[in-house]
């Protein structure tokens, strides 16, 4: 039987090996902010960088195909939020802070389609 969560490992591992072909390398993977008295959690799928040095923080999202809006109309306004917040966590640990994006890899079917920029914090 097929679990979300290996559903999951199965769509970030497309994702990964996509963003891979496409010169990325990996900084890490299911980053997660703990919840706690001061902060409400996350969790960012994969963190990369691009050749170019920026950073990007990858949202990536499985849908069996396209209907209903498809992978990619699934990052809600609160997912951006969460998102933004765990990235600021993992951003705490730099001195000077590189560039960076929020992007998503939506995946529908077979179909992989990475969107740079998807969202951003302002």
């Amino acid at each position: 039987m097929v679990t979300t969560r290996g559903l999951g490992d199965d769509g970030e591992a497309r994702a990964w090996a996509h963003l891979q072909r496409h010169g990325a390398t990996l900084v890490r993977r299911n980053y997660q902010v703990a919840r706690g008295p001061r902060s409400r959690g996350g969790e960012i799928d994969l963190i990369v960088r691009e050749p170019d040095g920026t950073l990007v923080f990858v949202e990536v999202r499985l849908r069996k195909s396209a209907a209903w809006g498809g992978a990619a109309a699934s990052v809600t306004p609160a997912k951006q939020r969460s998102l933004m917040l765990a990235a600021q966590h993992f951003l705490q640990s730099f001195a000077s802070p590189p560039p960076c994006r929020f992007d998503v890899v939506a995946i529908d079917g077979e179909r992989i389609e990475w969107l740079k920029a998807a969202f951003d914090a302002g």
